[in-house]
């Protein structure tokens, strides 16, 4: 009993054995066979892929062209928002110096206008005390003209007179004159031989000019 029990152990082991065998065969075989069908199946998959990648770069070639038409025409914008900046900025200094310009002209004119009113006040104040001098030394014999105090008070009425020219302040031709009521006043009529109807006759009051305007007319009288 015991032999044909080892028996039949030992012929189950073969079989088992042989069957694993067979079964690794079979793997051995399945697994040689995989990679033709990968080879084969893989081929296909190439060549799909090959169009793809060139649709993609002519995709990805006309993004970049966009993007970049898109970057130069945000910077031209840029650009032409600048321009106009400046443009504006210029345009606003140019009408601040003119403004300026303006306003220095107006200034120099209305400190001459005040230079010259201040000036004509002065000299108004100054032309009695030359009617006082023209006064006092007409007033005077011709001996005490030849007196040192006369002679002395001949050269100040000189020299005032020569600082009123300098100034631009001259008297006013009346006598032997046609009136003229820009730089005459007539006070009063007279007769004369020595000169013919609306001539200026006698001067009572002498007349001064500023620079070409009157100061003071002159006192006449006219011949009637």
């Amino acid at each position: 009993m015991a032999e044909k029990e080892k028996d039949m152990v030992a012929s189950e082991e073969k079989t088992e054995e042989t069957v694993s065998g067979e079964n690794e065969e079979v793997l051995e075989a399945g697994t040689e066979k995989e990679p033709e069908e990968e080879t084969v199946s893989e081929e296909p998959e190439e060549t799909e892929e090959e169009p793809e990648e060139t649709s993609n770069g002519e995709k990805g070639g006309k993004e970049k062209e966009k993007k970049g038409f898109r970057k130069k025409s945000r910077e031209e914008k840029k650009a032409d928002a600048l321009n106009e900046k400046i443009g504006e900025l210029e345009d606003k200094v140019k009408r601040q110096l003119a403004e300026f310009e303006n306003f220095r002209n107006r200034t120099e004119k209305e400190k001459s206008a005040m230079f010259e009113v201040g000036a004509r006040s002065v000299i108004e104040k100054m032309l009695p005390v030359v009617d006082n001098f023209e006064r006092g030394l007409s007033g005077l014999s011709e001996e005490e003209k030849e007196g040192p105090f006369a002679a002395g008070m001949q050269m100040v009425y000189k020299q005032l007179l020569t600082e009123l020219d300098n100034l631009g302040v001259k008297p006013i031709e009346a006598v032997g004159k046609e009136f003229d009521p820009n730089l005459h006043n007539a006070v009063m009529q007279v007769e004369s031989e020595e000169y013919e109807s609306g001539v200026v006759a006698q001067e009572m009051m002498k007349g001064y000019t500023y620079r070409d305007s009157v100061v003071r007319h002159s006192m006449v009288a006219v011949v009637s």
